[in-house]
């Protein structure tokens, strides 16, 4: 693991957990579980053993660029690179993937998602080994997470063939399908929820997206010529809101000659909403998760998060998320946690960009 760096992507905001995820704190850094620890540091920490953190890059927005670092105090500060818009992921790999090469020409990059949990780190540091030994041997890589029920919600990877141990050929990558075909993928085997975790030499996915998206590696060469000047700032204000908008799925993965999966099992969720942190976080005999002080009379399955100063009592109610923010209240039922986007669409129509 000596050339490997990670890439930690830090540029979400979350909106699903609106109003604690804000433009200025967003997802990453929020405590969603009760642990105690936000989900960067606790994607950080997990890293700890197997890549340090001179070696740990992470892309994030401009506006919350020296809130990443005050997070992460660890991590130099010239390893956060604050994109001055949000261009997908494509261009963030890239930009991390030049500043990786510049180090060390061998480079081998394990890109992360900030706001995901894993609770089985010792499964997290195998699965690491395996596609960094598979990357090092030249391939593109991704984790793909076995799937336990037949969600709708996640794109899938059909497998093939085991080139290595613990290492199959990915037949196909796959959109988020329907309930039924999700049952027929879950109930065949071969197939795995795209984790959006990737493993590769910084010069293969270099050399991939000249091949396939010429336009993002122009602008990338400019800014590693800028890089070497000593002008990556001013370079990357010209350079980076003209870069195609592309994810790296899209842009390199599916459309690569050769792609390979390890699948795993390692307490993976990506937390994609306030149900999802509901059913992760530590529960009363009721099933309620309190981040708060509560008082609860015949109530069951709630979600609380609240300041400590506020109390909240919960009367004959079940299967409620309440998120009070002090400036914002959040009232709505488990079942429709999905739909908290939508009100961050109201509140631009009404000007309200202070609640964003």
């Amino acid at each position: 693991m000596d050339k490997t760096f990670a890439v930690i992507m830090a540029g979400g905001v979350g909106a699903r957990f609106w109003p604690a995820s804000r433009a200025a704190r967003p997802k990453q850094l929020l405590d969603l579980t009760g642990s105690g620890t936000t989900m960067i540091a606790a994607t950080l920490a997990r890293l700890a053993p197997e890549i340090p953190k001179e070696r740990v890059l992470v892309v994030t927005g401009r506006a919350t660029a020296d809130a990443i670092r005050d997070a992460l105090p660890s991590i130099p500060r010239e390893n956060v690179l604050a994109e001055p818009v949000g261009r997908n992921t494509a261009p963030c790999i890239g930009w991390a993937a030049l500043h990786a090469r510049r180090r060390d020409p061998d480079a081998v990059l394990a890109v992360l998602p900030s706001d995901h949990l894993v609770r089985k780190p010792e499964g997290f540091h195998a699965a690491l080994r395996k596609a960094v030994g598979a990357a090092r041997r030249g391939a593109l890589v991704t984790c793909g997470i076995t799937p336990d029920r037949p969600e709708t919600g996640f794109g899938y990877i059909e497998l093939g063939e085991e080139t290595a141990d613990g290492v199959r050929r990915v037949a196909r990558f796959v959109e988020k399908p329907d309930l039924d075909t999700a049952k027929g993928y879950v109930a065949s085997g071969r197939f795995v929820w795209n984790s959006g975790m990737f493993f590769f030499s910084a010069a293969r996915v270099l050399a991939e997206i000249a091949r396939q998206m010429p336009e993002l590696m122009r602008g990338l060469e400019a800014i590693d010529a800028g890089i070497g000047a000593g002008d990556e700032r001013a370079v990357v204000d010209r350079v980076f809101p003209k870069l195609p908008a592309q994810s790296i799925d899209y842009g390199v993965m599916e459309g690569a000659a050769e792609i390979s999966c390890v699948p795993v099992d390692f307490g993976w969720s990506d937390l994609g909403s306030w149900s999802a942190a509901h059913d992760l976080s530590p529960k009363d005999a009721d099933g309620n998760a309190f981040g708060a002080d509560v008082v609860a009379i015949d109530a069951r399955g709630c979600l609380v998060r609240a300041p400590s100063d506020l109390l909240v009592a919960l009367v004959g109610v079940e299967d409620l998320v309440v998120v009070d923010t002090g400036d914002c209240l959040l009232v709505c039922r488990k079942d429709r946690a999905q739909d908290v986007k939508p009100v961050l669409d109201i509140l631009k129509e009404r000007g309200r960009t202070d609640l964003l």
